[in-house]
C-alpha cells in the first residue's frame, strides 16, 4: 500500500511510502478483533462492587419463634435474606473481568485493525512533527491544515515525545500514543490513523525483518 507523505501543513512533500501488505493487507479477523477488545475494556473495569452476605450482615443469630405449633411459616433468624434490612442473595462480590489472550492472537488483531484502516483510506502518513515547546494552538492548527474537523484520530510516533503529548492532550477527540503501546481498541475506536514517518518506517522495517527471517 503506498501512501503519500504530507508535511504539518497537509501538503504533499513529494515523498511516497510503501506499508507492508502482510501487515495492512491481510484478511481481517473479526474474532481476533473481539478477543482484544473484550480483554482491553476488561481490564478497565475495577470490579469492586461488594454486598454483605448472609454471614457478614449485623443481627442476632436466634430463632424468632419455635419451628412447629405457631400456625405461622417457619422462621429462623432476624439475617434471613427475604426481610427487610437484611443482606442480598446472590450478591455481588470483588473479582477481575481479565480474559487470557495469546499474544499470537492480539498481533493478529492489531493487523486486521490496521487492514481495516487501510481499505478505508484512513490511514494518513505526516513528516516528523517537531515541536520546541508544547503548544496546543500550534497542535490544532496542524488539524486545520489536515483537514480532520471534529474527527477522531489517533497520532502515532516511534517514541515518547513529551512536547508533542503535552500539545495534543487538551484537543478534543485526538490521542497519541507510541509505536509499541499502540492497541488494536484506539485503532478502530479513532476515524483515521495517523503515522508519522518514522513510524511508518518502521513497520516497513519489521516486515522486511520478517521475510529474510
Amino acid at each position: 500500500m503506498q501512501l503519500d507523505i504530507l508535511n504539518i501543513k497537509g501538503e504533499k512533500t513529494g515523498r511516497t511510502i510503501e506499508l507492508p501488505e502482510d501487515i495492512f493487507g491481510i484478511e481481517p479477523n473479526d474474532h481476533a478483533i473481539y478477543l482484544a477488545v473484550k480483554q482491553f475494556q476488561g481490564a478497565q473495569r475495577h470490579g469492586n462492587a461488594k454486598v454483605k452476605t448472609r454471614a457478614e450482615v449485623q443481627g442476632s443469630s436466634k430463632k424468632l419463634h419455635k419451628q412447629k405449633g405457631t400456625g405461622g411459616s417457619r422462621k429462623g433468624n432476624l439475617r434471613n435474606p427475604l426481610y427487610k434490612g437484611c443482606c442480598t442473595i446472590f450478591c455481588p462480590k470483588p473479582h477481575g473481568f481479565d480474559i487470557k489472550v495469546n499474544r499470537k492472537v492480539k498481533d493478529l488483531a492489531k493487523m486486521s485493525a490496521l487492514s481495516y484502516k487501510a481499505k478505508e483510506n484512513s490511514i494518513v502518513v505526516l513528516e516528523d512533527i517537531k515541536m520546541d515547546a508544547p503548544k496546543t494552538k500550534t497542535f490544532a492548527g496542524l488539524l486545520k491544515g489536515l483537514s480532520m474537523g471534529r474527527k477522531k484520530s489517533l497520532f502515532v510516533v516511534p517514541e515518547y515525545n513529551d512536547n508533542l503529548y503535552l500539545s495534543l492532550r487538551n484537543v478534543q477527540g485526538v490521542n497519541g500514543t507510541v509505536i509499541s503501546d499502540m492497541n488494536t481498541y484506539d485503532i478502530l475506536n479513532a476515524n483515521v490513523l495517523v503515522l508519522s514517518e518514522s513510524a511508518a518506517k518502521l513497520f516497513t522495517e519489521e516486515a522486511n525483518e520478517a521475510a529474510e527471517a
